[in-house]
């Protein structure tokens, strides 16, 4: 089938290179003139299959009234009037139960183990150099009660093939030196050894690169402005340099996809949450961690990507609900840079720190949205919030596997667009 893909981040191009391994004809369109220039550009950069459970946890509900009222709150609430916003947010104080955080992070974990797999599959088939590698992953925490909780959700993903281990204060010094400047505030952590790093934007590059010389052809800086419809299928998109015609269109393109199915009364429940990163160089002689640290305490990530074009680190954190502008504010970036600087004071020269804002396309309870939209010929690949790099390779195949009428390695109903927990605002007219 000749199949239009709308989105050029890891979501899309994973879909592409996909479905273009399965013997389809594959268009990727995209408004930004490169491929992984949006949500994918500085992402976290961590590929955290292990670490997927969702925002919608128990507590979280608490914690985020204090949170929205703090300036320097890594969550914040900017009140707007747009029934979009609230409507997600009561939909995601409803998942915030423990019946739903646990059944939504074992249907996450499988996810994540078969993006791992695909992740794994693809490097064997492919040479991609997008800083990628294997340097495990430590959680820190500075409460003894916060602690004991990971530790629970430890033995919950122990029963579904995670291997972490509970370490103390001591034994996270040991594995990371970097973490010197936290020692005697620091009450243990969780280790993960099998934990990646890797650029999404270059690994999104990287498969153009592969893409380009197989057929696939890409369409940059072209905003796909509506769909086309031939009895009642979808048929293609308008664009304002004319119509795009496929036999089959795939939305991957984030919180846009919201406004293209908006005039066909179907609601994605998919708000925009507003992250923030800063990309460090890193010298020879700097004290930077070698392995993917998260700071709890500050719901900070950071992630080292080292390859012949030299060393970076990564730091990604924050989460403002305040609409669809990427904006950076000053004042949110101090706040990251001051806090990743006070963790890591010999990380590099932080006032060379290189500063980006993204949009993750998020829904309330925190699973991607993949399969079938509703309407025939138009499928989803959305959704992803800030887990796009670690689960986007798994719903690319998802998604291959139901266009050609397989049996997919994984139950989709969980991702599907219609499932429980986002099931009132699904049906609702727009």
């Amino acid at each position: 089938m000749r199949i239009l893909v709308i989105g050029a981040g890891v979501a899309g191009m994973t879909a592409a290179y996909s479905l273009t391994q399965s013997g389809h004809q594959v268009t990727v369109l995209d408004r930004e003139p490169l491929a992984g220039n949006g949500a994918s550009f500085a992402n976290g950069a961590q590929l955290s299959y292990s670490y997927v459970a969702p925002l919608a946890a128990p507590g979280v509900a608490k914690k985020a009234l204090g949170w929205m009222l703090d300036a320097e709150a890594p969550l914040r609430l900017h009140p707007r009037l747009e029934p979009a916003q609230w409507r997600w947010l009561l939909d995601f104080l409803r998942c915030c139960t423990a019946e739903r955080f646990e059944a939504t992070t074992v249907e996450l974990l499988g996810l994540g183990a078969y993006s791992r797999r695909m992740v794994h599959n693809l490097l064997q088939r492919e040479a991609l150099e997008f800083a990628w590698a294997v340097n495990g992953k430590l959680v820190v925490y500075r409460d003894e009660k916060e602690l004991a909780g990971a530790a629970e959700v430890v033995r919950l993903q122990a029963r579904h093939g995670s291997e972490q281990a509970v370490l103390d204060a001591g034994e996270c010094l040991a594995l990371e030196p970097a973490l010197e400047a936290l020692r005697g505030v620091l009450a243990g952590g969780i280790h993960t050894p099998s934990e990646e790093v890797g650029d999404a934007h270059r690994f999104c590059q990287e498969l153009r690169r592969v893409l380009a010389p197989q057929g696939v052809e890409f369409l940059f800086g072209r905003n796909a402005l509506g769909l086309l419809l031939q009895n009642g299928a979808a048929r293609g998109v308008t664009t304002v340099e004319g119509p795009l015609h496929a036999d089959a269109v795939v939305l991957a393109g984030g919180a846009a996809a919201v406004h293209l199915l908006r005039p066909h009364g179907i609601r994605l429940p998919i708000y925009p949450l507003r992250g923030y990163s800063l990309t460090l160089p890193v010298a020879a002689h700097h004290l930077s961690p070698r392995i993917s640290i998260t700071d709890s305490h500050h719901k900070i990530v950071y992630a080292p990507l080292q390859d012949r074009h030299g060393h970076q680190l990564r730091v990604a954190g924050m989460v403002d609900l305040a609409g669809e502008k990427a904006e950076q504010p000053a004042r949110r970036l101090a706040t990251l840079s001051r806090q990743a600087e006070a963790s890591f004071p010999a990380a590099g020269d932080w006032t060379q720190a290189r500063s980006w804002a993204g949009l993750r396309p998020a829904t309330p309870d925190g699973k991607p949205i993949i399969g079938a939209s509703g309407i025939p010929g138009l499928w989803l690949n959305v959704g992803h919030g800030a887990l796009g790099f670690t689960l986007a390779p798994a719903t690319a195949q998802l998604l291959t596997d139901m266009i050609d009428g397989q049996a997919p390695a994984l139950d989709p109903a969980p991702f599907a667009l219609r499932r429980p927990t986002t099931a009132q605002s699904v049906a609702a007219p727009a």
